[in-house]
């Protein structure tokens, strides 16, 4: 009986085998309905959407025809004239009063201008000053000397700038070519004289040296003068 068993067991597994075998290797086949219907022996395969779809062009499509570049509106050239009318309008509205500004409030707005303006040129002009003594030989009783002497130096040229500025010969608010001229021909003056008090303190050599040096006693007095103490110009005149 077991041996019965056995053959059926074995029968049944070979055939179980050979029918999936026959499942792996079998090619697709039509539909006998479709076969049939189709009056055709020939067996019909199914289409494939991804297989017989034409294939995609990589080529980029450009345009032949230009799209019109956008354009920045004309700009007016600005005149030699133009340019300095604008910039005769920026001194006075730099250099000049505002609306109701006081002499306070003027001082506080340009003072620190001035002084971080002159800042640099001081220093400079301090060490030049200390290494020409240096080579002239000059004593430190003869540099508090001419400290002194610049002092009245000092006082002259603010003197001479205020009063130009308050009778409107240097003015912030319009070009005066001959009241500038005016003014660099006095402070010339001045500083003739300061010359002329150095030749009382240091001898012929001593300022030879000093100018051999690339010193020079104007340029100096210049940028040291306390420009920081002048005093703030009128309001602007009232348009007719």
């Amino acid at each position: 009986m077991a041996s019965g068993w056995t053959r059926l067991f074995a029968a049944t597994t070979l055939i179980g085998a050979a029918c999936t075998t026959y499942l792996l290797i079998d090619r697709p086949r039509a539909c006998p309905i479709e076969t049939a219907a189709s009056g055709s022996s020939t067996p019909v395969v199914a289409a494939d959407p991804w297989l017989d779809s034409t294939p995609r062009s990589a080529a980029i499509a450009i345009p032949t025809k230009a799209r019109p570049e956008p354009e920045l509106p004309s700009v007016k050239e600005e005149s030699r004239m133009d340019r300095r009318a604008r910039r005769t309008l920026e001194i006075a509205a730099f250099l000049g009063r505002q609306a109701n500004e006081t002499d306070d409030e003027y001082r506080a707005r340009m003072v620190p201008l001035i002084t971080a303006g002159l800042a640099q040129s001081r220093e400079k002009a301090t060490e030049m000053r200390k290494l020409a003594e240096q080579k002239a030989h000059v004593t430190p009783a003869q540099s508090a000397q001419l400290d002194k002497a610049f002092d009245k130096v000092y006082g002259d040229a603010l003197d001479y700038t205020n009063k130009a500025i308050a009778d409107g010969t240097l003015s912030p608010y319009e070009r005066n070519v001959s009241g500038w001229l005016e003014i660099a021909g006095g402070m010339g003056t001045i500083l003739g004289d300061a010359q002329g008090q150095v030749g009382k303190i240091l001898d012929p050599a001593q300022m030879k040296t000093m100018y051999d040096a690339g010193f020079e006693w104007g340029e100096y007095l210049g940028v040291e003068a306390p420009w920081e103490n002048l005093k703030p110009p009128p309001p602007p005149p009232k348009s007719p």
